[in-house]
Parts: C-alpha cells; sequence; structure tokens
C-alpha cells in the first residue's frame, strides 16, 4: 500500500520495516530506495553473510566484508538485471586469498538463495579483493 506518493513500506517476515520509494520522474520522492536496489543490496548482504560465516568456520581472522554490486538492466520490460559485477572487499589479518576466493565462490555456487535467482536472468561476475589489515613490520 501506498504511504506517500509512490513510497511504500513493507514489513519482512521477521517483522522490521522496509522502505521504498520511486524515481520522481515516475511519481515518487526519492526518499528511500528503489525495490530494485533493495534486491541488489540483499544479494549482495547474502554473499557477504555467506563469506563471512565460512572463513570465520575457516579459522580466518576476517574483520570485513564489503560487497560493491553494479547491475546492467533489459532496455525493455520488464527490466529485469541482465549483467551483474558483484566486487568483494575482504578485510582482516593475514587472510588467505585462496580461501577468500573459495568462501566466494561457494556463496555463489552452494549457499546464496539471491544470486541463485538472479542468475536466472544475469550474467554474474564476481571480483575479489583481500586487504590485510596486520600492522605493518617494524623497520
Amino acid at each position: 500500500m501506498p504511504a506517500s506518493g509512490m513510497a511504500f513500506s513493507a514489513e519482512t517476515g521477521s517483522g522490521h520495516l522496509l522502505m521504498m520509494d520511486g524515481a520522481p520522474e515516475g511519481g515518487g520522492r526519492n526518499l528511500a530506495p528503489r525495490p530494485m536496489e533493495t534486491l541488489l543490496a540483499g544479494a549482495g548482504a547474502c554473499t557477504a553473510y555467506d563469506v563471512v560465516l565460512i572463513l570465520k568456520r575457516g579459522r580466518q581472522q576476517v574483520q570485513g566484508c564489503q560487497v560493491k554490486v553494479h547491475a546492467d538492466r533489459a532496455e525493455t520490460e520488464p527490466k529485469v538485471f541482465t549483467r551483474i559485477v558483484m566486487q568483494f572487499i575482504v578485510s582482516g589479518v593475514k587472510l588467505s586469498e585462496p580461501a577468500v576466493r573459495r568462501a566466494v565462490q561457494m556463496s555463489y555456487d552452494k549457499y546464496c538463495s539471491a544470486t541463485a535467482m538472479l542468475a536466472k536472468t544475469a550474467e554474474i561476475e564476481l571480483q575479489v579483493e583481500v586487504v590485510d589489515t596486520s600492522a605493518p613490520a617494524a623497520a
């Protein structure tokens, strides 16, 4: 149900409130993310959750996981995502780059239901950057 103009609120299954709005050219007021933006954000969070969990179970000292998601959409209706680039920036102390890459791939191949659904219409590219937060050695 519209809250105002083209703004909508959704109550999630876990009882949380999520606000969304449309672009001004579509009658919205740009007060909250677009519904399709929340879809991409959800996919990024789904994979980040998996990656951190997998790395922690592997006793990696992960301190952060950022996922930057960029997408292209079809030009005609329905304007589904056709290409999605997910750039993972994982930070921690002496992280094993192969372990991080494996965790990202495992999330994509096996665990993340959001990317599994999006992969039905979009080519998904995974990029990985590992940032070592270890203190630099004394000179």
